[in-house]
């Protein structure tokens, strides 16, 4: 397995990403779509999810097809981002036909921002605005770091961000994830200098430094993140949302099996992970364009590789995040230079 051309989810044939983000706000949206509808579903495992239309992801439940995803900072107000991207979709004649009527599906999900040290005095929602731009903006190239949905993400120890990493697979299946990351958890080992994706990375995308050589890690939980909020908020102020897709013609279930199986990828990278307070969700999508040869064994290998996707795209977050007036939090790039 190997890296796509562009290392981003977009590698996956037929998927566009958009970003859009409000520096002072610190925060934005993120919004992946595709020229036609595409199969998905969903899998949440932390404890304090904010979502939008994720039931219709079950695969018992009747709409097997979206027209867009959204990962959005702004925690509930942030869910409005839908709202913006279903008016684009709508205006372009997308979505769901019911006579005359036409719905577009635009499932979401939210992380937690609002502390970070951004302007949210706000008189008007600003994320119905934030996702038509996204939609909007969505190419098959896109930026990472301090961008989108990651603008003002955090994590226990640096600024987090928006990441994404692709493999393609030995027969051709493509497999891509993209993520906002904003965990309870640390992403780097003690010290900030190691990530704990690093038996993942490929080709030094995230700094190439290799694993961390001490042991007995994990026994302490420090977070930089917890004493800058400390007088303001609890510990819900956190999540994980990502979206892995494929090319593979996946059924509604073996997406949901995909999410299910990406999730290591989140616990790989982030220490802890799936934690109370967070909100780990994972949306998998296949756009359907390549026949499985072998189903169960095929699925295996998809979910794995959506699983190192997804660490590999957590790291990549961190390690891309850039330094912005008000930070709470500092880069990974400036404690390696400070």
């Amino acid at each position: 397995m190997i890296p796509g051309a562009r290392n981003l989810i977009t590698d996956v044939p037929g998927l566009k990403v958009g970003n859009a983000e409000d520096e002072a706000l610190k925060s934005g949206a993120t919004v992946l779509t595709a020229d036609r509808p595409f199969m998905a579903s969903v899998h949440v495992m932390g404890g304090a999810p904010g979502t939008r239309e994720t039931d219709l992801l079950a695969p018992d439940k009747s709409v097997a097809r979206v027209d867009a995803l959204v990962l959005s900072g702004g925690s509930a107000y942030g869910l409005d981002a839908c709202s913006g991207v279903s008016d684009a979709l709508r205006a372009e004649g997308r979505g769901f036909r019911v006579g005359d009527a036409v719905i577009p599906i635009v499932p979401g999900a939210i992380i937690f921002d609002l502390l970070n040290g951004g302007q949210k005095d706000w008189t008007e929602n600003p994320y119905r605005a934030l996702g038509r731009a996204a939609y909007h903006a969505a190419a098959e190239d896109f930026s990472l770091g301090t961008a989108g949905a990651g603008t003002g993400a955090l994590t226990a120890m640096l600024k987090g961000g928006l990441g994404s990493a692709s493999l393609v697979l030995p027969d051709g299946t493509t497999v891509g994830a993209l993520v906002a990351a904003n965990p309870m958890g640390s992403v780097t080992t003690p010290g900030d200098r190691h990530f704990w994706a690093a038996p993942f990375e490929i080709d030094g995308e995230f700094g190439g430094l290799g694993p961390d050589t001490n042991m007995g890690l994990g026994r302490q939980l420090e977070s930089r993140k917890v004493e800058a909020m400390r007088s303001r908020t609890e510990e819900r102020a956190n999540t994980t949302i990502a979206v892995v897709a494929t090319d593979a013609d996946l059924s509604k279930a073996q997406c949901q099996r995909v999410a299910i199986a990406a999730h290591d990828g989140i616990a790989r990278a982030t220490v802890p992970a799936h934690s109370p307070g967070d909100g780990d969700l994972v949306f998998s999508l296949s756009t359907g364009d390549r026949p499985m040869n072998a189903p169960e064994r095929d699925l295996t290998l998809i979910g794995h590789a959506a699983a190192v996707c997804l660490s590999r795209a957590i790291a990549r977050a961190v390690y891309l995040a850039r330094p912005a007036a008000g930070d709470l939090l500092p880069c990974w790039h400036s404690r390696r230079t400070g």
